[in-house]
């Protein structure tokens, strides 16, 4: 199986297969769905076939392609995957399934346009997880936004444009940044191999440059503080569809950055400037917090969340340079090790999340919390999952928002008391800010003609937040074979990271 082009397959089975659905048509839209449907379901039943030819003792990127593509400038169609990378393409595979059963019948305009958009996006988000060649992981980082602007311009809110052009504008900001270091790393390398760029020797100034530059890029994805404010917006206006997508894998792509380009091609540089980026990740766990708390828009709420939640995993990445400084390396490992599983929890969570807040604005067209209030009385079992939802978005032990996060904390009070508490003191405004809005939403008297009006989940729901619930808890109550999938290349990363390349 390892003699497969799976990952080529991976990327291109979902962008070709747009091709089809969309000569659909407006006027057969039930066709889109399904074919779109069988596309997305062939996408994960590969993405799962990774787990079988993968040799979980190998830090090596396994599964590897390389073709020319342009011979003038040493680039070629490289691709490459290790357990890191597997995580986070069975993630995207995972969530493009339900994204398209949670559209089954929300999306009634364009129907075919919004599945090819999906389908693109998908396969465009596999090929920055799975590209080994730097400037193919750059066009797959650009290229992505488009089928996202499309999503939100068409098929958004009444502010849908003012989101998308921020968006884009945000996001093309920081990959101008990212692209100067990529050149500047050419021009070192005389290819864009990434092995070869975290390979090469670079002094302190140039490290600090480049450093910088990847932060910028990354920062601006995840998003940390204080480049973070395009994310609110585009949750706001984007259809539920797109809200899940881009805050259970797009922000990843930023955390995922950090691993492949920022730590190992510049550890020295990470290492000095480890106190900016844990300070800033304190203060997206603290202070967004507290910006949760006073919103009044559901779909705000969690989009701050969000920010708060990713502070674990910038926190989680930097924090090993105190600990490997202190000759605690299993530790090291650890806090790398949350930072994944709270990538790929968060993922599950938030998707949850705001699939949830889908199901009550299709019914209802508001997003304010004032307007709802004692569904349990009137969707019951949406009610269940509402409550679920929000206690693992709360760091509930038992669901994966407990075990990333406190995967992180431990390493964090090993490194320092102080920012360990500090981290710590999330599982508290977490708890406050999410248990206030089920509290507002699901609990007490019905509120309205409206909400009483409003009829409990359907079939097709239910799969999907079960789907969304099966994970939270299969790795809430079982991390191991996702923490077993990434040990080797985490181990491999912190060794990287304990040698200075000065």
């Amino acid at each position: 199986m390892s003699h497969w082009p799976l990952l080529s397959l991976l990327i291109w089975v979902p962008i070709v297969g747009a091709i089809p659905v969309l000569f659909a048509g407006q006027k057969r839209p039930s066709a889109a769905r399904w074919l779109t449907l069988l596309i997305s379901l062939a996408t994960l039943v590969l993405s799962l076939a990774l787990l079988f030819g993968y040799d979980y003792n190998s830090a090596a990127m396994q599964f590897v392609e390389s073709h020319a593509w342009l011979p003038a400038i040493h680039s070629r169609y490289a691709l490459g995957v290790d357990g890191i990378s597997i995580a986070l393409i069975i993630l995207t595979s995972f969530t493009n399934v339900l994204v398209i059963v949670g559209a089954w019948e929300v999306i009634q305009e364009r129907v075919h346009q919004y599945m090819a958009a999906m389908l693109v996006l998908t396969g465009l988000m596999i090929g920055i997880f799975a590209a080994t060649d730097a400037l193919l992981f750059y066009v797959f980082f650009e290229a992505m936004l488009v089928p996202m602007f499309i999503i939100i311009g068409v098929w958004g809110g009444p502010r849908r444009i003012y989101a998308t052009i921020k968006f884009f504008l945000f996001t093309m900001f920081g990959s101008i940044f990212m692209l100067l270091a990529l050149i500047f790393l050419y021009l070192k390398t005389g290819n864009f191999s990434i092995a070869a760029m975290q390979h090469v020797p670079l002094s302190m100034a140039e490290q600090t440059w480049i450093f910088f530059a990847f932060l910028i890029a990354f920062a601006v994805k995840i998003p940390m503080v204080p480049v973070h404010t395009w994310l609110p917006d585009a949750h706001v206006e984007a259809p539920t569809g797109g809200s899940v997508v881009l805050a259970a894998v797009m922000l990843k792509i930023g955390g995922y950055g950090f691993i492949r380009f920022a730590l190992p091609i510049t550890p020295d540089a990470a290492d000095h400037f480890a106190w900016l980026v844990i300070a800033l990740s304190l203060i997206a766990i603290i202070y967004i917090g507290y910006v949760a708390l006073a919103q009044e828009d559901m779909k705000k709420l969690v989009a701050y969340s969000s920010v708060a939640h990713m502070g674990f995993v910038t926190l989680g990445l930097f924090i090993v340079f105190i600990l490997i400084r202190d000759g605690s390396g299993d530790m090291a490992q650890l806090g790398i090790q949350g930072s994944m599983v709270q990538m790929i929890s968060h993922g599950f969570v938030s998707g949850a999340m705001f699939t949830s807040i889908g199901v009550m604005y299709d019914r209802m067209h508001t997003r304010m919390i004032k307007d709802y209030g004692g569904l349990a009385n009137v969707m019951p079992w949406f009610a269940l999952f509402m409550v679920f939802f929000g206690l693992a978005n709360a760091g509930l032990p038992g669901t994966s928002g407990f075990v990333g996060e406190f995967m992180v904390i431990i390493a964090s009070f090993h490194a320092s008391p102080w920012i360990g508490l500090a981290a710590a003191f999330t599982l508290v405004i977490g708890a406050g800010y999410t248990l206030w809005l089920i509290k507002r939403v699901v609990w007490g008297e019905v509120r309205s003609p409206e909400v009483a009006a409003m009829k409990d989940i359907s079939a097709r729901e239910v799969f999907v937040l079960a789907s969304f619930a099966l994970m939270v808890l299969g790795l809430g109550f079982w991390p191991e074979p996702l923490v077993h999938l990434i040990h080797a290349p985490v181990t491999e990363l912190v060794h990287t990271l304990g040698h200075s390349k000065l």
